[in-house]
Parts: structure tokens; sequence; C-alpha cells
């Protein structure tokens, strides 16, 4: 490995970033003036994009024929590609609902290989977790892969890479991303659909903190959470920058997300080749307002599109299927009223 970590630099931009308070969106708001924190030349502006709203009521059934459908209706382009696939893999509690489910996953590869990608790989580095393989095994997520045989990477302990940002939200400068996300042709992720209680929900943005190593980030990724939630979530995205993105709704989390919350059943999918979109759809299934989720509207201004003008809907009308999750704690006043 030919990486070198220069952990007090990494740890000075942390520090810097948590000065100016970005645990909220108060702080994010303060960036909202010129020069622009990102690099027009890397980013531009969003254009239009495709989202599909499918019906899922359960894991079972013909789950690989749902996710076929939803991947062609917003007409993924798979075919001869590498695909790493980056699910949600947190912590295992068989009481809840923390982790995309491993069915889904596992229908995901099998509908991957029809449209014709040459490889996929799902790869994870949990932030709560060192021992990933547990998770991995208890999750139910190494049975279902196997029966599928595909094969799983920890992104933890995976050669990184080191990306220089083109946004300038953390103040970090570089990012050391795990290997195999770089290398892939194509990166889709793969979030649970679940409240947050620092980012009021996490969905397919938030979601790319696990393409960035522990063992160079910390447990549970500190440099990150100190550089602020929802600036490192702007940072991250604009480095993995993923393909695609499919939220697993069909059974999601409320209240006192991305953990310690409740199981709820919205019973959707969500399908979109722009995660930007794919959030601003999700976060209004949840009944959020994706206006008032600040890393979510600083990402429509350069990442992905926010504009529901400019999202071709698909599938099922998202107003028609909200369910109103409860809020997580300490966001319920950003979205009152």
């Amino acid at each position: 490995m030919t990486h070198r970590f220069d952990r007090r630099t990494l740890l000075r931009g942390a520090a810097a970033g948590a000065v100016v308070g970005v645990a909220g969106g108060v702080g994010l708001r303060s960036l909202l003036r010129e020069p622009l924190p990102w690099d027009e030349a890397a980013f531009p502006t969003p254009g239009s994009a495709r989202v599909a709203v499918l019906r899922a009521s359960n894991y079972g059934g013909s789950l690989e024929t749902t996710v076929l459908d939803g991947l062609r209706a917003i007409e993924a382009e798979v075919d001869g590609a590498n695909v790493l696939l980056k699910p949600n893999l947190v912590e295992f509690d068989p009481t809840t609902a923390i982790n995309t489910e491993p069915r889904l996953i596992a229908a995901t590869v099998l509908a991957l290989r029809r449209l014709g990608a040459a490889s996929v790989v799902i790869g994870e580095g949990p932030g709560h977790r060192r021992d990933v393989q547990d998770v991995v095994t208890r999750s139910g997520l190494a049975s279902a892969l196997t029966d599928v045989e595909a094969p799983f990477v920890d992104l933890n302990a995976s050669d990184v890479r080191q990306v220089t940002l083109r946004s300038r939200y953390t103040g970090l400068g570089q990012l050391s991303v795990a290997r195999p996300v770089l290398d892939a042709d194509i990166v889709i992720s793969m979030p649970k659909m679940k409240t947050h209680h620092w980012a009021e929900v996490t969905l397919s943005l938030k979601n790319l903190f696990g393409t960035l190593p522990g063992r160079v980030y910390g447990w549970p990724k500190n440099v990150l959470h100190w550089s602020g939630i929802e600036r490192s979530i702007l940072d991250i995205a604009g480095a993995v920058r993923p393909a695609y993105a499919i939220i697993d709704g069909i059974v999601g989390m409320e209240g006192n997300g991305p953990i310690s919350g409740r199981p709820i059943s919205p019973g959707v999918l969500v399908f979109a080749d722009d995660p930007v979109a794919a959030d601003t759809i999700g976060a209004t299934l949840m009944g959020f307002d994706p206006d008032r989720i600040p890393y979510l509207t600083e990402a429509g201004r350069f990442l992905g599109q926010t504009d529901r003008d400019l999202i071709d809907q698909r599938g099922e009308d998202p107003e028609q299927m909200t369910t109103d999750f409860e809020r997580p704690p300490t966001g319920a006043s950003i979205n009152a009223g």
C-alpha cells in the first residue's frame, strides 16, 4: 500500500470545521455565499433526473423482478460494468431495522447480472463496528451473498487512494477513499430509509460515509463527525459521485435513528439515476420537506437535482405514497410548521 496519511493535517481541518458549528443547519447555511464552496468546472449545473418509486410490501416473492423493473424504469446502464453496491450496514439488532435488507441486496445482484453487469461486489465500511465480519454474518448478509455467489469487501480494511476534494465544506482538502469504490465502474448507493438524529434523514448521500475506512477516520468515523456531519456528507458525495441509488423503504426506521429508532413499513423502493433526486423523493416519502433539510438543499446546488419540475417521476406518485415518519429527537424543530 502506497498511501501515506497525515493525521495532524486532517485533524487541523476537522477542528476548523468544528469551530464554526456544523452539527446543525445554521453552520451549513452560512456557506451560502460567494465564493462558491465548490469548483464549478468539476460540478456542472445539475440537469434532469429520473426517479422511480415502486410498491414492495415485503422482502419475499419476486423481489428480483421488482428491482429489475426499477432499474429499467430509470434506464440504468450497467452492461459490461464492474459494479460496487454500497448498502447500509451498521449494527445488528433483530428487534429493529438498521441495515439494508440482505434479501434486497441479493436480489439487486441478480437483477444487475440480468442487465449485463460484468461483476457485482458488495462493499461497506461500518462506522460503529471494527469486527465487520460479525455484522455481515449476524445480519444474514453473508448467507444471502453466498446464495448468489457475490463477494463482500470490508471497506474499513481496504487500501485507499487520496482524492483531492473539488468541494470545500469540511476544509479537509483530501479524502482517503477505499480503493474498491474508486476502482468500480459504477457505484450504487443502497441506503436504508431512516431518520437521523443529527442529519434529519439518512439516505443515499449520508450512506456514503461507509466508503471511507474507519482505520483512517476512526470509529464512528470521528474525524468526519468533528468536521460536521452535513459538511462531510457534501464533500464525500462530491468525491465518490455514485451513479445510481436504490433506497430500501420496504421497512425503514423512524424516531431516534439511525440505530435506536423503531421499524416502520412504508412498503416502497426508490430507484434513481441521481442520488440527490433519490433523497429528495425519499425524504418526501417519509413526510419530510426536502427544502428544509440543509445538506440536501445545498447538494441540489451542485451535486444533483432537487427541483421536482426537473425530476422525471416514474412509477408511483410519491405524494400518494407518503408515510409520516416520527421525527428524530433533535430534528423536530427544523421541520416544524
